[in-house]
């Protein structure tokens, strides 16, 4: 009780020193428990819509994927006698059949987009009764005939869409022009796709591009028939034909939700390891905010051991202290995170991905993890201190309050830092020796792991060093204010170096990410200059194949010396040695080496354009011992079986169509029917000899109706692959902003503990004459010189890692090392601006200080 006591009053009596460690607390077990309720939120959003959607058994063809994007356009199909065949089974009240595609773009009468700029699909197909699971007409009517169409609410919301208007849905068959004649809401929440329902005959016709065929049947179970005896009798209807796939409800929402599950895992422990980041950074502030406390209760802890408190106790009051504090900072983090996951929901809504905060899930593990982790992590970090409290001998009672000075570290932790610090670089120096990315990888783990583990080791040491350094380039230029700064900030060399490898963490990854992200442009647009020869590549951002009337329009463009073809089929192959693999052709015109030049290592790549010829990389023709000349059977998986010979080995030491294998088009028409032939997946063209320009925009007036694609040439796409990247790096830094503000919280709160221990030297300064202005400005300086000495330890440590990677990237085809030092220049200013900042309030308080009560302060 006595310890409970003890523990409680000195918490209350400290409380403003252990706010901002329970903000780096509460700021961690946000970001865990904001992920999780996040992505529990998003799982319960698509297994509601999953589950609505959903028949109580549905029937499709055997081939057919839940998100059946298909090669030529058009989905797999099932004749219409199997929705008779179907109604006729046992327990069957209700079969429909129904058309889904996934292969369209939804544009308005101004040829703008409708789709969802999230990524989420936009989808057509004809309305049945199963519908009304999900959704209810809320305006007009369904669709009666082929010139009418029914669109959902939040597209029409989004786009300013009413009754009357005109869309237009661009499939692999054509165009389709229809009225808006009905507007029909989602009764579960829709994530942001585009829905638009056609009449069942123009769905049947213009989407599968045949009559009498639908995408699957939804099949509705008579009263007490459950979903598992309703899939058998529709199975025995069918004669247990293995040519259809039969899934009940729960099956077909668990094929959905599978659908997802990578998109979703990966985006949560993504976020999770940022938020681990946090955490570790959390963990030197909370160290340092116990080191120092203890510190300065170094008599009081001599006198509790005086009058009979054990080293127990006086160790179990601390960790009791770091309890409360890692109670008050999780349960505080588990609010604030499900703040967070409403405003992560609230920021998807505004990229087009729509969460109700309806659906908004908090399971019972969530606040359970964020609570053990936040007092796990607290107890941990604040474990060594309160050892060193348990150390405290009655004899401290008798002395000033306080520790010795720390100029030394210890010989015994510098050597065990110099021993971690240089193994890790030699594993980045095995890195860069490495013959294979996987071995590689490897190494590059290990140099991380321990150089990041060294340098915090070592930190104590390097302090010593860089703040002096630091000290003569910036410092001494404020005269005695700034050589008192150096020497506060070389006072405590731990305290120190604990402070700046808080900063240098976050650094360090964004110094690594800035590297590597500058070096795959740099190699990117190097490999773009050396191989790509085309003036014009017409793509889609989505993965939107080229549907035949885009194509014919970029055929029809004046000014165009030739246009190349594009496609990609999936085969099977049998090599010459007995081993059969699956893999993709790339079906080109023969223009194509001209659009990209590709170095052969054996061969003539011009004669694998040639009738039943190909290409193959040099990877795949060393693993199956290919030479040119052999014969590989090619069994194409939209058509039939082809026997080609190798004309080329195509190298794959290149970034661009890296293992890819040419055939000639018309070679691969032979044997794939035009029915089933892929849609080009990307086309090329020349311009005619000083008509850049004017092909150049022809072109995209051409496409103008077509907005699912973009034309560019050489200078768009590097500028779209740097924007692109740039991008991904942004969300990056993003999230390691918030290791960084924890950092930043760190220095804040080491000075404003420093500010407190010297509180009689600062009212000794100011008796012999330092001004308040000089005070503020010696405080000021000594928290710049600590960020800086962050900052120079983890751009350093980052910029080693960033190479070190490179060199793997390097083995991918990326060669091209770029150090962007305006980035990392600007981030080691910036880091001074953040000294700055925080040292604000510790320094505004000094300032304010009394001189005489600061005098008498006893320790």
């Amino acid at each position: 009780m006595t310890v409970w006591k003890t523990s409680r009053r000195n918490f209350l009596a400290h409380k403003g020193r252990m706010a901002l460690s329970a903000v780096a607390v509460l700021l961690s077990v946000a970001f865990v428990c904001g992920t999780l309720v996040f992505t529990d939120t998003m799982n319960t959003t698509f297994d509601k819509l999953f589950a609505a959607t959903s028949a109580d058994v549905t029937v499709s063809p055997k081939k057919a994927e839940v998100t059946d994007v298909p090669e030529n356009g058009k989905p797999e199909a099932l004749p219409a006698s199997v929705v008779a065949e179907v109604a006729g089974a046992d327990g069957v009240k209700r079969a429909e059949g129904a058309v889904t595609s996934m292969s369209v773009t939804l544009v308005d009468s101004h040829d703008k987009n409708l789709g969802s700029d999230s990524g989420a699909p936009t989808i057509a197909g004809n309305w049945t009764r199963n519908d009304l699971r999900s959704m209810e007409i809320t305006s007009g009517h369904a669709p009666r005939g082929p010139t009418e169409a029914m669109i959902d609410a939040d597209t029409a919301e989004k786009h300013h869409l009413k009754l009357g208007d005109e869309v237009r849905t661009i499939a692999v068959t054509g165009d389709i022009r229809a009225k808006i004649t009905g507007i029909a809401s989602f009764t579960v929440t829709n994530p942001g796709a585009a829905v638009v329902y056609l009449d069942t005959a123009t769905a049947q016709q213009r989407l599968l591009g045949a009559s009498g065929v639908f995408t699957h049947v939804s099949v509705t179970a008579e009263p007490g028939v459950t979903d598992t005896e309703l899939k058998k009798n529709v199975a025995a209807a069918l004669g247990d034909s293995g040519a259809y796939k039969l899934q009940t409800q729960k099956e077909a929402a668990a094929a959905g939700k599978d659908s997802m599950g990578s998109f979703l895992d990966v985006m949560k422990y993504a976020m999770l390891g940022f938020a681990g980041i946090a955490f570790l950074v959390g963990i030197f502030l909370i160290v340092n905010t116990f080191s120092m406390l203890v510190a300065q209760r170094t008599r009081e802890i001599g006198l509790m051991r005086a009058i009979g408190s054990s080293r127990k106790q006086v160790n179990r009051s601390v960790l009791v202290e770091a309890v409360l504090l890692g109670v008050v900072g999780s349960v505080l983090g588990v609010g604030a995170g499900i703040g967070l996951a409403v405003g992560l929901m609230k920021l998807m809504g505004a990229m087009g991905m729509e969460l109700s905060t309806k659906d908004l899930t908090v399971a019972w593990t969530t606040p359970a993890i964020g609570l053990a982790l936040g007092i796990v992590v607290t107890v941990l970090a604040a474990y060594v201190p309160a050892r060193r409290a348990g150390k405290v001998s009655p004899m401290a009672a008798l002395r000033d309050a306080g520790t010795p000075a720390d100029a030394r570290s210890g010989w015994v932790r510098a050597g065990i830092g110099l021993v971690l610090t240089g193994t890790g670089a030699a594993g980045l120096w095995a890195t860069t020796q490495a013959e294979k990315a996987s071995e590689g990888s490897l190494y590059l783990g290990l140099g991380v792991v321990l150089t990041l583990i060294g340098f915090i080791v070592i930190g104590p040491l390097l302090a010593g060093i860089v703040v002096r350094a630091l000290g003569a380039v910036v410092l001494r230029l404020f005269g005695p204010v700034g050589r008192l700064a150096e020497r506060n900030a070389l006072r405590n060399p731990r305290r120190t170096g604990a402070t700046g490898a808080a900063l240098m963490i976050g650094l360090a990854l964004v110094a690594c990410l800035s590297v590597v992200g500058s070096s795959m442009v740099a190699s990117a647009t190097d490999e773009l200059d050396k191989s790509v020869g085309t003036d014009f590549i017409v793509q889609s951002n989505t993965g939107q194949l080229i549907v035949p009337q885009a194509a014919k329009a970029i055929e029809k463009v004046p000014g165009i010396e030739y246009v190349t073809d594009y496609k990609v089929l999936a085969a099977t192959f049998t090599n010459p040695d007995g081993s059969t693999a699956d893999e993709h052709v790339t079906a080109a015109d023969p223009t194509y080496p001209r659009d990209l030049r590709r170095t052969t290592v054996a061969g003539d790549l011009a004669k694998a354009y040639g009738t039943d010829a190909m290409s193959v990389g040099s990877d795949y023709a060393t693993l199956h011992k290919i030479e040119v000349g052999d014969e590989i059977t090619v069994a194409f998986k939209a058509g039939d079986t082809a026997k080609l010979k190798v004309a080329a080995i195509t190298s794959d030491d290149t970034n661009v169509d890296q293992g890819a294998m040419y055939t000639n088009i018309t070679t691969a028409a032979r044997y794939v029917d035009a029915d089933t032939m892929p849609q080009n997946m990307i086309m090329f063209a020349a311009a005619e000899d000083g008509k850049e320009k004017e092909a150049y925009a022809a072109l995209k007036s051409s496409l103008a109706a077509y907005p699912q694609y973009k034309v560019q040439n050489q200078a768009d796409f590097k500028e779209d692959l740097k924007d692109q990247i740039g991008q991904l790096l942004n969300i990056v830094y993003g999230l390691l902003a918030l290791a960084i503000i924890v950092a930043v919280l760190g220095v804040v709160n080491t000075l404003a503990l420093s500010v407190v221990e010297r509180t009689r030297e600062i009212g000794l300064m100011r008796a012999i004459g330092l001004s308040r202005r000089q005070l503020r400005r010696m405080i000021r300086l000594e928290s710049v010189v600590i960020a800086l000495f962050g900052a120079l330890l983890g751009l350093g440590l980052g910029m080693g890692w960033g190479t070190s990677a490179q060199k793997l990237l390097a083995l991918e085809g990326l060669g091209v090392l770029e150090i962007p030092w305006p980035t990392i220049l600007t981030v080691f200013v910036a880091s001074a601006f953040v000294g700055l900042f925080a040292a604000l309030v510790p320094a505004f308080r000094a300032g304010r200080m009394n001189v005489l009560n600061a005098i008498a302060t006893d320790g």
